[in-house]
């Protein structure tokens, strides 16, 4: 079965489908891994964005390849989450910082048009 790129929403089939994972362990999963919570739509059915389906693959990767039990994955998962709230308080900060210079550039550079030297 071939998805169509530019696709916002997928079943839980096709997400078992695309990542070799029965329907069933996905149910599993959302219960085992808080960060996975696939919205559910009117008539009930998980409906699975690309960002789900990422975390799938990780969460599948951690347990299957890399050896991890669930609560090692769950670990994992929320240090790695940690890591990405730090990183994103950095870009924040720096994003800030860089305001805060172009404003000093600006005042500078009026203040020498002014005549001042």
């Amino acid at each position: 079965m071939k998805h169509d790129e530019e696709k916002l929403y997928y079943s839980i089939s096709e997400v078992a489908e695309m990542t070799d994972v029965k329907p069933y362990v996905l149910r599993f999963w959302e219960k085992e891994f808080p960060l996975l919570r696939p919205k559910k739509n009117r008539g009930g059915n998980r409906t699975y964005q690309k960002r789900e389906i990422a975390l799938v693959s990780r969460i599948k990767n951690l347990l299957y390849e890399q050896g991890y039990t669930i609560e090692g994955a769950r670990q994992k998962l929320s240090d790695t989450v940690g890591e990405v709230r730090r990183d994103d308080k950095m870009v924040e900060l720096l994003s800030q910082v860089k305001r805060e210079l172009m404003e000093l550039e600006r005042l500078l550079s009026n203040h020498k048009d002014d005549g001042v030297r």
